[in-house]
């Protein structure tokens, strides 16, 4: 291509396709490096939900609090909707966070009840 002449229609079609691909590359870079930050994200908080099992199961509490999840989803939701996130998706990831926690929750406490079990059992006859 001469200085000064358009480009041919393939030539144009290559520069758009590359000027994509770069486009599609960086985006998706900046994606992997959000799902790295979200995986970091999650397992710091359940860091946190592990030590409030802990201490429930220490105190005899219950593993769920169907208040505090409550008020937790409609946060979320209003949150997700300043965020021009769609709430209810929002609210389905929520949900499925809070199960694994009360699942973790729940085999927390059965482990601290079988450990105290033990130990009021005394030591082992053997």
């Amino acid at each position: 291509m001469s200085e000064g002449t358009a480009p041919a229609a393939g030539e144009a079609a290559s520069v758009a396709d590359e000027a994509a691909r770069e486009r599609l590359l960086y985006l998706r870079g900046s994606i992997d490096n959000l799902d790295a930050a979200l995986v970091h994200l999650l397992a710091e908080r359940f860091k946190c939900t592990q030590q409030v099992g802990e201490l429930k199961a220490r105190h005899s509490l219950p593993p769920a609090d169907p208040a505090r999840e409550a008020a937790q989803i409609e946060r979320l939701r209003r949150l997700a909707e300043d965020a021009k996130l769609d709430p209810a998706f929002a609210e389905k990831f929520l949900n499925f966070i809070i199960g694994e926690v009360v699942r973790h929750h729940r085999a927390i406490a059965d482990r601290t009840h079988e450990e105290a079990t033990a130990e009021a059992a005394g030591p082992a006859a053997g």
